[in-house]
């Protein structure tokens, strides 16, 4: 008398659909990936101790080349006055954030803080932590 069952199960598994998957999410991530884009001017800031305080404020960035960027759009210098300004608004508590290439002279960002003092504007200069 034959006592063994007539349906075997095999003990192979099929990594095919598996691999699937793991493919689907690669190329999702890859995709998604390129999507992300950072909106930042390239600066090498000069180096400080002390630490800053992050609040809603307008970004103004000098770079080596001495080119003017409010937040990252490009502004001549005769009209960076009037651009901040327009920018600023009604706020409250208006405040610039200053971010100057440490190779920039002290003059070009003494200029900005010029223009922030004349229209009671707060100036921070931005610095990396030593």
């Amino acid at each position: 008398m034959n006592i063994r069952g007539r349906n075997k199960v095999t003990p192979e598994f099929n990594m095919s659909s598996m691999t699937d998957i793991v493919f689907l999410l690669l190329i999702f991530f890859m995709i998604a990936s390129t999507l992300v884009s950072t909106n930042a001017i390239d600066l090498l800031l000069p180096k400080s101790g002390g630490k800053t305080a992050q609040s809603k404020s307008l970004s103004v960035n000098i770079t080596k080349d001495l080119e003017y960027f409010v937040d990252t759009e490009r502004v001549a210098k005769e009209q960076l006055e009037d651009y901040i300004l327009s920018k600023i608004g009604d706020l409250e508590k208006p405040s610039i954030v200053l971010r100057s290439d440490e190779t920039v002279e002290l003059k070009d960002f003494v200029f900005v803080m010029d223009i922030a003092n004349r229209n009671k504007i707060k100036s921070t200069l931005a610095v990396r932590s030593k």
